[in-house]
């Protein structure tokens, strides 16, 4: 009789096991949802306890929450991750140009009451490219449900804007329709893929997903002149970056970058910079261009798992 406790023991031990690893994938498995929210069908990925800290996941251009594909079932066994795809981007159904304000101001609008109903009353923050002065916007307004800042190639300092702006920046200066059209091969198919590969020593690392998927949704009728009217707008986030900057220095969020250094948009002296509000910002380059994930997600990922462990409870 005696003999069989141990086997009883290991046998209990191991359904256990069993019992907390399969509790472990449920949690990593990713669900797609929508929420409507105001005029804007919200498509997002969802997986973790949402007992868990949140981890707010925002995309850029010309990208869409499947730009995180592999980071969410790799932090969701201990954060709860969300992550939407904006007005214009991704599997989001938003109203036509003129029906609603493609701007940043009203993106973060959105976004902000997106969280609301999914009652998120705090999170952690990972931004990229635009999904940065959206998430920049939700800090200002609620900075008390901000837990930390992780940003990929996301900017908001002047020194990190590229040579790659200067047609922009021209456009924002003299918004004629001369500038306008001057700009009309940035929102295409072949722009896009320029974007995921520039940058990249070994191009053939780089899945033609993203780029294939993101350049069909940018054909969508009506897509391109919302594009243009949002690269027009953009000149806002630069007029608020002394507003974005006064929010880290006062409230000195924990701030990790992870960044494709060779990111022709936005440049390492944009993650540099932090080092002025935030001195005790944790800044990391990567070889790779402005789609650091897409390259180097296996070395970018435990560093944020780490941050995040660190940073919130």
């Amino acid at each position: 009789m005696t003999a069989s406790k141990p086997i009883a023991a290991a046998g209990l031990a191991a359904s256990l096991l069993v019992g907390g690893a399969q509790a472990a994938d449920a949690e990593r498995q990713v669900h797609y949802r929508y929420e409507q929210v105001g005029d804007v069908k919200v498509f997002y990925r969802e997986a973790g306890n949402p007992a868990a800290p949140t981890v707010l996941l925002l995309h850029g251009f010309a990208g869409s929450s499947f730009m995180f594909r592999d980071l969410i079932p790799e932090l969701a066994d201990r954060f709860h991750v969300i992550a939407p795809d904006l007005p214009a981007f991704g599997f989001t159904e938003a109203p036509a140009r003129g029906d609603y304000p493609y701007t940043f101001s009203q993106l973060a609008k959105t976004v902000g009451q997106f969280t609301e109903q999914l009652k998120l009353q705090k999170y952690a923050l990972m931004v990229h490219d635009y999904g940065a002065p959206v998430g920049w916007r939700l800090a200002v307004a609620h900075p008390e449900r901000v837990t930390a800042i992780i940003s990929q190639n996301g900017n908001a300092y002047e020194e990190g804007l590229g040579d790659s702006w200067a047609p922009i920046q021209k456009y924002w200066n003299a918004p004629t329709q001369q500038n306008r059209e001057a700009l009309h091969d940035f929102p295409t198919p072949a722009s896009i893929k320029w974007q995921y590969l520039e940058g990249v020593a070994d191009k053939s690392t780089v899945s033609p997903d993203g780029y294939t998927l993101e350049g069909l949704q940018i054909t969508k009728p009506g897509n391109v002149d919302i594009q243009l009217d949002l690269l027009l707008d953009y000149a806002s986030n630069v007029a608020m970056y002394p507003a974005f900057q006064a929010y880290f220095r006062k409230y000195q969020p924990p701030l990790l970058a992870v960044w494709g250094k060779n990111d022709p948009f936005f440049l390492p002296a944009g993650a540099q910079a932090w080092k002025r509000d935030l001195p005790k910002a944790d800044i990391r380059f990567y070889d790779t261009g402005h789609f650091a994930l897409e390259t180097h997600s296996r070395e970018i990922t435990p560093v944020i798992r780490e941050f995040l462990d660190k940073n919130v409870r």
